[in-house]
């Protein structure tokens, strides 16, 4: 049909609004072509002339019918696009209050800040055996359609749950969690369910924090495959993360705190079994107080900490462990404030009889002297000999917090391992569900090394997701054989390629790491040499050398090369590493006692369930008193990533998209510009332009009665 025949008078049309992102409009006179300008009467009564783009002379959206607003599947709108996409999601939202809406395969969560009564057995029981399409959109219709695939194809599912921190991943997983143990008859047996739940206040609180732009995010990604034995019951679980950001320990940001554990402890520190851990306020401590923001409205640290520890002996972690738990976290905080002064401008010390350093030796059992010492040198080897030099105050202080990410880091694997153990079965699996719940898109004020792997993680993921949509799209057109065109949709590869291919930043990135005066700065200028006239995705900030942009499937993304290349190596002084494997403390032998075994980087390996190794065989040709990887993060982290599309790509996907509908935690408050900066960054328009590059009418055809008769279609 003509452009001219759509846009008549009284046609109503979506134009770009500043503060609502998108505004309807009504045509007052009939379009014809070559007009430079539409003459539209706005919905407050005002008139507009909407001038065209005289290059491209595109026509504004059109609107749906007001029959269609409010369809529970965007994909049955007869104009798909942001604008219909972002209107029916407010009014289903806002006037209907439903925050289940399906997109194709996709259920958009919007999180609506206010518990509702939709989660009982009830609903549970109403959602058990039913076909996806014959229900209202819920999280119990995803988790039913994948215990059903999983049983009538034999083959594993994963259940993807994507969305910015406080868009409600985790309650999401929770109630497919619930969904599962109910219905798979295993609600109250061996109370599974119950402990896989007491993992989630555990984990938030050694793995969640408050940032700028929410007060509970999670700063590490999850993989938590869900057991069943051949009858479909479950028998267990095992939980699998990903990049933990441990420069957190060490360092937050203005308005943001460290991991909430350590508040907790601080505000529960006059509590009588807690004294001997020397605690105090949150803001005695320099590893809590930086971010100038040690309390959440609404949130009691103390009463959380009741939360934590009753999750513990939940899992079986008893008293005493948990008591040497706290007495790590204790020391970490202690080290933080062992202040290094400087001797000379090359050299450094500790002055005598340090409190903080004497709490931190005392609570995880090593020797002053040793520890003050390796804090302010470092063992240097050639092929001849080896000698002691000293320490720059600034080097000594960045190895000090070094290791404290470093026991932070070791001690965050040690208790997803002891969760694992509580989880795990003698039962054997027949198969699994896989719940991904992971960090979506970031882009902040400044982005460093942990937002370019998110970043990195979930390019990877928006490929599979898009491959799997357009497999199924194209399959549903070969199956009805129906003739069609190839749609063409955005690929994403070159982006991964710009990231992981041979040359691209990460490979550059350990390239500089292997190199004795390697820095931040000559990597930058490697990059720029390398990708600014190849590479369109790549380009330089005109105000910094500094930096780099990447233009990812979601947006455009300046990263600070500041830090890049520490974060990568992440080395640990080896001394430092003696004296602690050193101790009699028991906790801390158990994290260090396979410390020779295993190779690094030093954090949660990812993938691996937090086990970590680190290579004792120094490079001649290098300092060894660093104790070089075998592989860097960006290496580990690339790797754990094909790791999980592989298992993702061996099950039947099914996708969560949580929106966070805005950023006061206000109960069904949307705001549109946050919607759609979500909406964009996580595939759910990208999905509507696939479906919207076919047919998107659908109608159910009847098979014939008999080879005569005529199939019998009916709108849907």
């Amino acid at each position: 049909m003509a452009a001219s025949e759509l846009y008549t008078k009284a046609a109503r049309v979506w134009i770009p609004d500043a503060e609502d992102v998108w505004k309807s409009a009504e045509l007052i006179k009939d379009y014809k072509n070559g007009d430079a300008s539409l003459q539209l009467l706005l919905e407050d009564g005002t008139n507009l002339e909407h001038k065209l783009d005289p290059k491209t002379n595109n026509l504004p959206y059109l609107r749906n019918p007001d029959i269609l607003v409010g369809e529970n599947d965007l994909t049955a709108l007869s104009y798909l696009h942001e604008p219909a996409v972002l209107h029916n999601l407010k009014v289903r939202f806002t006037d209907s209050k439903l925050i289940y809406t399906y997109c194709g395969i996709v259920l958009v969560a919007i999180n609506p800040y206010e518990s509702l009564p939709i989660y009982g057995s009830d609903i549970i029981n109403a959602y058990s055996g039913q076909n996806m399409g014959d229900m209202d959109p819920h999280i119990f219709a995803v988790a039913e359609e994948a215990y059903k695939q999983m049983a009538r194809d034999e083959r594993n599912q994963s259940i993807i749950v994507s969305g910015e921190s406080g868009a409600g991943k985790t309650v999401s997983a929770k109630y497919a969690m619930r969904y599962f143990a109910t219905v798979s008859g295993s609600a109250s047996d061996a109370n599974i369910e119950e402990k896989v739940l007491a993992s989630n206040p555990i984990m938030e609180a050694i793995g969640n924090a408050k940032t700028t732009r929410n007060d509970n995010s999670s700063r590490f990604g999850k993989y938590i495959e869900i057991g069943f034995d051949s009858r479909y019951r479950i028998i267990g679980a095992n939980m699998r993360t990903y990049l933990l950001e441990k420069s957190r320990v060490v360092f937050q940001a203005d308005e943001e705190r460290n991991y909430h554990i350590f508040y907790q402890l601080c505000a529960a520190a006059h509590l009588p079994e807690f004294k001997n851990l020397r605690l105090s306020s949150a803001n005695d401590f320099l590893y809590t107080r930086q971010g100038r923001s040690p309390v959440i409205d609404g949130v009691d640290d103390a009463k959380e900490l009741c939360t934590t520890r009753h999750a513990f002996t939940l899992l079986g972690i008893n008293e005493s462990s948990q008591v040497g738990l706290f007495q790590v976290l204790a020391a970490i905080l202690h080290l933080g404030n062992v202040e290094i002064k400087e001797r000379d401008s090359d050299s450094s010390l500790i002055p005598p009889n340090n409190r903080h350093l004497t709490a931190f030796c005392e609570l995880v059992g090593v020797a002053y002297q040793d520890m003050s010492q390796w804090l302010c040198h470092r063992k240097l080897k050639t092929a001849t000999e080896t000698y002691i030099k000293p320490l720059p105050r600034l080097q000594a202080t960045n190895a000090r917090d070094a290791l404290s990410k470093h026991v932070y880091a070791k001690l965050f694997n040690w208790i997803v391992e002891h969760v694992n153990k509580a989880l795990v079965t003698n039962v054997k699996q027949h198969s699994f569900i896989g719940v991904l719940d992971i960090y979506g898109f970031e882009t902040f004020e400044i982005n460093s090394f942990e937002q370019f792997c998110i970043n990195y993680a979930n390019e990877k993921l928006q490929q599979q997701f898009n491959m799997h949509v357009f497999k199924l799209e194209q399959e549903e057109y070969m199956r009805e054989q129906i003739p069609w065109t190839l749609i063409d949709f955005y690929d994403n590869q070159p982006c991964i390629n710009l990231i992981e291919a041979k040359m691209g930043v990460l490979d550059l990135l350990d390239e500089e790491c292997r190199m004795p005066k390697g820095s931040d700065d000559s990597w930058a200028q490697k990059l720029y040499n390398t990708h600014l006239k190849s590479c369109s995705l790549f380009e330089k900030p005109r105000m910094s050398n500094r930096a780099f942009i990447i233009q990812h499937f979601a947006d455009k993304v300046e990263y600070q090369c500041e830090g890049f290349l520490e974060k990568n190596k992440d080395t640990v002084n080896e001394e430092q590493i003696n004296v602690m494997k050193a101790s009699k403390f028991d906790l801390l032998v158990q994290l260090f006692h396979d410390e020779e075994k295993v190779t690094s980087p030093t954090g949660p390996v990812p993938g691996t369930g937090g086990r970590t190794r680190l290579s004792i065989k120094p490079d001649k040709s290098r300092d060894s008193s660093c104790k070089e990887h075998k592989k860097t993060v960006g290496c580990q982290f690339r790797n754990s990533l094909q790791m999980l599309m592989g298992t993702l790509n061996a099950t039947t996907p099914h996708y969560v998209r949580c929106i966070k509908p805005n950023d006061f935690k206000l109960a069904f408050s949307f705001d549109p510009k946050r919607a759609v900066q979500q909406l964009r960054a996580c595939g759910v328009l990208e999905t509507i332009r696939i479906s919207a590059a076919g047919f998107p009418s659908r109608y159910p055809c009847f098979p014939p009665a008999s080879r005569s008769s005529t199939a019998v279609c009916s709108p849907l």
